[in-house]
């Protein structure tokens, strides 16, 4: 009988506990927008590109100079051909895998997988290509614009 009690007692403790504990989490805070801005996943806008891309610019303007901070999702059995960029720009592989080469003959084969983590400087006026294979790979590009590709590829 005492045993009964003392299990109906927690189990109406654990009902009131899993009924408080989201209100208290659905009340946050105010963030002044003065010391921060933010976009959650669901309000980054993503525009799809020919080349089997999608990219989300996060700051600035690619195409205009100055600092840009980008997203780009490379579809699966999607490469670049070679070519290259005006200025270096920081690479951070945020999940799947990246495959890149370098040199201006398009050789996906001799490509080398960079794992999500993976963090890479693409320096200016080197030729290289890039894409995914058999996953997605989501990238966050920084650099300075503009962000020009020029085809650099001899067949």
């Amino acid at each position: 009988m005492i045993t009964s009690f003392i299990r109906r007692r927690w189990w109406v403790v654990a009902v009131l506990i899993a009924l408080v504990v989201p209100l208290g989490a659905a009340k946050a805070p105010d963030l002044n927008p003065a010391a921060l801005a933010y976009k959650l996943p669901d309000q980054i806008h993503w525009n799809d590109d020919p080349m089997g891309l999608k990219s989300a610019v996060l700051l600035g303007d690619p195409s205009k100079p100055g600092l840009y901070i980008m997203l780009v999702k490379w579809t699966p059995g999607h490469m670049s051909h070679p070519h290259f960029h005006p200025n270096d720009r920081f690479i951070t592989v945020l999940s799947g895998t990246w495959w890149v080469g370098t040199g201006s003959k398009f050789d996906p084969a001799s490509t080398v997988p960079l794992p999500a983590g993976t963090f890479v400087t693409h320096f200016g006026k080197q030729i290289h290509y890039d894409g995914a294979k058999d996953v997605e790979a989501v990238l966050q590009i920084v650099g300075e614009g503009p962000a020009t590709a020029t085809p650099a590829e001899v067949k």
